[in-house]
């Protein structure tokens, strides 16, 4: 029987074919309609946090909040004139406490304890309305050292770190204008009057690159299973909590409750400002694998690490030195959308090099040298096309040069520096004031002591130790130092001729002159002097074997005010912390332990002046420079502010053409 398509088939497929097209146009516009949902939902979203912005108080950019701790900084925009982003007021300030509690359930909340609501999380600047916005392209930041991994908690530089600020969140961090905490991932805490504990809220939207939420016990498990995890490699932040935080209790989803083993200034912040990882990835490998690691980062920021792996079978995956470190934008980001697609960390360790690649268009910021900030201020082209900014902001910090007090990592030998005589000499011989002169090209002041000093804890009465060759040998002499033979060498009563050596990071031109500088003002007073230029990344090996006589670095906070135990306590000697240079005084252990239990802000700071001036007088370091931030930004990037806590590269966007001068 033969097969035959008859009109009535015909039609029937016409109708099918309709049916079919319909569908899909049905299709088409269900999706474009999901799409416009989806834009409207962020732009309310938006629209929520600048209506809580305007019916809040907002408080002037650059200005402390009363009774702030946080120590007095220049404004935020205090480069030389014409170079300097635009500060900008705040853009989502909080409202009162009252206000903001308005309707909000407090369930989770222990009774009769004040609730600190906060603001939405966001940026300090929000891009959108800028002009010249646009979404898209690559922010490419620049690294002077190469890390060695970028594991939370677990790499050892401020590179890590920096990493670090762009894929995880903490709980809260320092607000940009007031310099006090504020909510990231939290969206409110109770503080206990007495200060023993603290409870916190975790906003409900909150959630990780990977789409999973964050919750109570993702912080219980970031500070007792891995900081806390004596078989993890996390010495230096395992230092810190372990002597503030007792236990982290999970309340519900969503709170979780930090209690403290004794009354200090900085528990809060020791609970607030760690990076939160997500236990449900880390969980899945073993302390070993995280040892071992080199890329292992996860986090719930508005970037993510463009390669990761999925689990322990994946390690191969994961970034490792000395290629550049890719992020690209987190499109899960619950507390917003970063402009940029993507941003790369690229280790440039050579000056020029780095000036080169950067006027080529080859990357988006660098950190100058002194003089390289000097000589291209004197370009009006330069500034046509590109920020050059300078300023003092709460991450500003300090160099100096530590001084080995104790044995000599595995040798076992005693360098000359455990007598404070000695090292007050070593000080008086270097004309710091010179060094600043010829090395950083005049920019940055003398310091005197690890606090700001422009800052309250900071002792007015104390001074940097004057150039003095006369006074510092006649101390080395009495120490017994001299020269015993004529040969132009200091040696001891037993022959021993005084020499040591110095060590410094191998990076360029400004560390060769650093070099040069310390070997020549100590062979002038008799005194050898071997250099030890070694690679940066070598540099967290060295000082956790303390296996230097005397070492060059520097400090920058992360917080208004900085807990110096890690550097100057006697406990501080153990290993993975960070009083290398094995330093023991008493009186600086009663000192530093009865600041840390003073919470009344006024009081404490008084106790850090007692703390400095005492610094002043044994000097375990040499201290050296207070600089301030430098750095070249292309002004093809939009909405670059300085800020009191630095910058936030987040909230960067690349412009649709290069922007005019900022006055």
């Amino acid at each position: 029987m033969q097969n035959r398509f008859t009109f009535k088939d015909f039609v029937i497929l016409g109708l099918l074919v309709i049916a079919v097209l319909i569908g899909a146009g049905a299709l088409v516009s269900l999706e474009r309609t999901f799409d416009v949902v989806k834009g409207i939902d962020r732009r309310v979203g938006e629209l929520e946090q600048r209506v809580q912005s305007i019916a809040s108080a907002p408080r002037a950019a650059g200005t402390a909040a009363p009774n702030s701790s946080a120590p007095s900084v220049a404004p935020s925009n205090t480069a030389a004139s014409n170079t300097a982003a635009p500060s900008v007021a705040p853009s989502n300030t909080a409202a009162s406490n009252a206000t903001a509690a308005a309707g909000r359930d407090e369930s989770w909340a222990r009774p009769g304890v004040p609730v600190e609501w906060q603001p939405l999380a966001g940026f300090p600047s929000e891009p959108r309305g800028v002009p010249g916005f646009r979404e898209g392209g690559e922010f490419v930041e620049v690294f002077e050292g190469q890390p060695k991994k970028v594991v939370p908690f677990l790499y050892a530089d401020v590179y890590g770190l920096r990493v670090l600020d762009r894929v995880a969140e903490p709980l809260a961090s320092y607000d940009p204008f007031t310099m006090k905490l504020r909510g990231v991932l939290a969206d409110a805490w109770q503080r206990d009057p007495d200060g023993l504990w603290l409870r916190v809220h975790i906003d409900p939207r909150a959630a990780f690159s990977d789409g999973t939420p964050v919750t109570a016990a993702d912080v219980k498990y970031t500070f007792m299973d891995f900081i806390l995890n004596p078989s993890i490699d996390a010495d230096r932040p395992r230092s810190i909590v372990a002597d503030s935080i007792e236990s982290v209790t999970v309340i519900d989803e969503h709170t979780a409750e930090f209690k403290f083993k004794q009354v200090l200034f900085s528990n809060v912040s020791n609970a607030m400002t760690y990076a939160i990882l997500p236990a449900h990835y880390y969980s899945r490998f073993e302390p070993a694998q995280i040892n071992q690691a080199t890329g292992l980062l996860m986090g719930s920021g508005p970037f993510k690490m463009a390669v990761l792996p999925a689990g322990p079978g994946d390690l191969a995956r994961q970034w490792a030195p000395p290629s550049d470190i890719p992020l690209v934008r987190n499109e899960r980001w619950w507390a917003g959308r970063a402009a940029l697609d993507s941003y790369r960390f690229k280790t440039i360790q050579s000056e020029l090099p780095r000036l080169v690649e950067y006027k080529n268009g080859l990357v988006s910021m660098i950190l100058p040298t002194a003089p390289q900030f000097n000589e291209t201020l004197r370009d009006p082209r330069f500034l046509e096309e590109n920020y050059a900014l300078k300023w003092i902001n709460m991450r500003s910090g300090y160099t100096f040069i530590a001084w080995q007090t104790g044995k000599r990592g595995e040798t076992g030998r005693v360098p000359p520096f455990h007598d404070k005589r000695v090292r007050q000499a070593m000080t008086m011989l270097l004309d710091r004031e010179r060094m600043i002169r010829d090395i950083w090209d005049g920019i940055g002041m003398v310091a005197k002591g690890p606090f700001n000093p422009e800052g309250p804890a900071s002792n007015p009465a104390v001074e940097p130790w004057a150039y003095d060759p006369a006074k510092a040998r006649e101390l080395l002499k009495e120490a017994g130092w001299e020269d015993r033979n004529g040969d132009g060498v200091l040696e001891n009563a037993a022959g021993e001729k005084f020499q040591f050596e110095f060590t410094y990071s191998a990076a360029g031109e400004i560390a060769e002159r650093i070099g040069r500088f310390i070997k020549d003002a100590y062979t002038k007073a008799g005194i050898i002097c071997e250099t030890r230029p070694v690679d940066w990344s070598a540099y967290q090996s060295i000082t956790k074997a303390r296996d230097f006589d005397a070492i060059i670095m520097s400090w920058a906070a992360s917080a208004p005010e900085s807990d110096v135990k890690q550097m100057f306590h006697s406990e501080s000697t153990a290993k993975g912390m960070d009083n290398w240079m094995q330093w023991r005084s008493a009186e600086a252990d009663r000192i530093i332990d009865k600041a840390r239990r003073t919470v009344n802000d006024e009081e404490r700071m008084l106790i850090w002046q007692e703390l400095e001036a005492l610094l002043a007088d044994e000097q375990p370091y040499t201290f050296v420079r207070v600089p301030p931030w430098l750095r070249f930004i292309t002004r093809e990037m939009g909405n670059v502010n300085t800020y009191r806590t630095g910058l936030v590269p987040d909230e960067f966007f690349r412009a649709e053409s290069v922007l005019a001068p900022t006055n």
